[in-house]
């Protein structure tokens, strides 16, 4: 029993719990193990295949229980998860030997998840130009600047101070930077939606024209505070400081050690922040350099948003136009591709078949021209000297007698009088005042049988199983009908010219909704 569940445990090897990302049916894996993540979370210690089978959204869960336990039986496999004998259950000896397990992660699969909920966060953040940052790296550095001030700086302090100005800014870099990506993102009209982008614009651009007003006021004081900092030289001072305090805590042999790698770590920490705000070296400042590109931004969208208004409007610009297809001539690769783009460009095909009648057609039947005969082997045409001379026209004759259309307008008059009268009958037929059986309808005309047909097709059009009463409305608005089951069983019938209508017997309402209820108003 032990070999069996340390077999089933499955040790991990490598990165063997990644697996279930580059395989078939990698949805349904990540699915799976998103259910144990969040089980896990609501301090669930292990799940049967059942648990995982109901936490499953139902467009990807498998139709039987078998098609999870193999997808749990891979994770076990690659070492996301842990099997143990479900002995919980277990009644009889027959059912101690009948395969079933529990599952639960394993830590090599828990990391993995770990791994992948911080890349698709990572992947999914947006960012943001954090003007606060910018007066909290101002506090920050005026806080260090009042510590020189003193002979032996509080290590305490120092790295508190230290500790706050480096998270800040840290924080402040990777927002930026995301942010700025992002941005392309939106910029970029692969997938701009343009209802949200021109929504969206207005306040983008009052966003980063409020963000660089704070960097040029905020980071020339920044850049100042540095400098005092520096040339006070006891910058240094501060960060041996709290390197100090960091290496407090190493083992005695590895004190000495401890506190150079500290110290290195936040020398390179306050060189990365100098040169955020500092032009060194030939090379200009980061924040310089976001300004800019922060900048270059906001014609970037005003680029977009006319680009957009000129792809509404239908708008071309003919001289872009011929450039692209003057470039798509230098791309080709022969004389052959120039002619066929040429054809397609200015539809000048070849045109063979300037005439068409009985005599021609019959020529072309009994000996076919392939479409890809050069006009230097194909029949000659013959023109008219005529045609050639005049070209075509119309020989004109006397104009038509206006006609005399009274009676068929009359006619026609009375016949839409007609259908109107009919259809109103058939309406007033089948009107009830109140809900009764079909088989109590009785007898209709053909056309209030017609009526009646539509109507009970659009109930019926609504009726879904388990439905005991619909409403259903004609398509013109004009009629409504209550349709109601009934449990006794009975049939109705309902007699025509043409014969006789059957169905199972329901209850029906039929309202004119062209007419003020005047008498239902008095029955309620």
């Amino acid at each position: 029993m032990t070999a069996t569940t340390a077999e089933l445990a499955g040790e991990p090897h490598g990165f063997s719990p990644f697996t279930h990302l580059t395989v078939q049916n990698s949805a349904l894996y990540r699915l799976v193990m998103r259910a144990f993540v969040v089980a896990k979370q609501h301090f669930a210690v292990h799940l049967r295949p059942e648990d995982v089978h109901a936490a499953l959204p139902g467009e990807v869960r498998p139709s039987d229980l078998d098609g999870v336990v193999k997808a749990l039986d891979k994770l076990v496999e690659w070492g996301n998860l842990r099997a143990d004998p479900d002995t919980g259950r277990v009644t009889a000896v027959e059912d101690f030997y009948r395969k079933r397990f529990i599952y639960q992660l394993t830590q090599a699969g828990e990391a993995a998840e770990e791994a992948l909920a911080t890349y698709d966060e990572a992947l999914g953040r947006r960012g943001a130009l954090q003007a606060i940052a910018l007066h909290d790296i101002v506090t920050q550095l005026r806080t260090l600047l009042v510590l020189t001030a003193d002979e032996q700086p509080d290590p305490g302090k120092t790295h508190l101070a230290l500790d706050a100005l480096a998270s800040r800014f840290a924080a402040l870099a990777d927002n930026a930077r995301a942010f700025m990506g992002s941005l392309q993102r939106t910029i970029d009209l692969h997938e701009v939606e343009e209802a949200v982008f021109l929504a969206y614009k207005d306040r983008l651009i009052q966003y980063l024209e409020r963000f660089i007003q704070d960097l040029i006021t905020l980071g020339g004081r920044i850049a100042q505070l540095i400098l005092e900092l520096e040339e006070s030289g006891r910058i240094g001072l501060l960060l041996r400081a709290a390197a100090g305090r960091e290496a407090v805590d190493a083992a005695p042999e590895e004190a000495e050690h401890a506190a150079q790698e500290a110290y290195a770590h936040w020398a390179g920490r306050w060189d990365g922040l100098a040169a955020w705000f500092l032009t060194r070296n030939g090379r200009e400042s980061q924040a310089r350099l976001l300004r800019g590109r922060a900048l270059g931004a906001i014609p970037q969208m005003l680029a977009v948003v006319r680009a957009l208004g000129e792809r509404r409007a239908g708008r071309s610009d003919r001289s872009a136009d011929f450039r692209t297809l003057a470039r798509w001539f230098a791309e080709t690769s022969d004389d052959a591709s120039r002619h066929r783009l040429w054809r397609a460009a200015f539809g000048l095909y070849p045109a063979r078949h300037l005439t068409i009648d009985a005599d021609t057609l019959a020529a072309r039947a009994a000996a076919p021209v392939p479409a890809a005969t050069p006009w230097s082997a194909a029949e000659p045409l013959r023109i008219s000297p005529q045609l050639r001379r005049t070209g075509s026209y119309e020989r004109r004759g006397k104009p038509r007698k206006v006609e005399d259309r009274r009676e068929r307008r009359r006619h026609l008059a009375e016949v839409a009088a007609k259908q109107v009268a009919e259809t109103a009958a058939a309406r007033a037929r089948l009107v009830t005042d109140r809900a009764v059986r079909l088989s109590e309808l009785g007898e209709l005309d053909p056309t209030s049988f017609g009526l009646f047909l539509q109507l009970l097709g659009d109930a019926l059009a609504t009726w879904r199983p388990g439905m005991r009463h619909t409403v259903a409305t004609s398509n013109d608005g004009s009629m409504e009908i209550r349709l109601s089951a009934l449990t006794d069983g009975s049939t109705a019938e309902i007699r025509t010219p043409s014969g006789t209508f059957r169905g199972p017997d329901h209850l029906i309402e039929i309202v004119d909704l062209t007419e003020s209820p005047t008498h239902g108003a008095s029955d309620r």
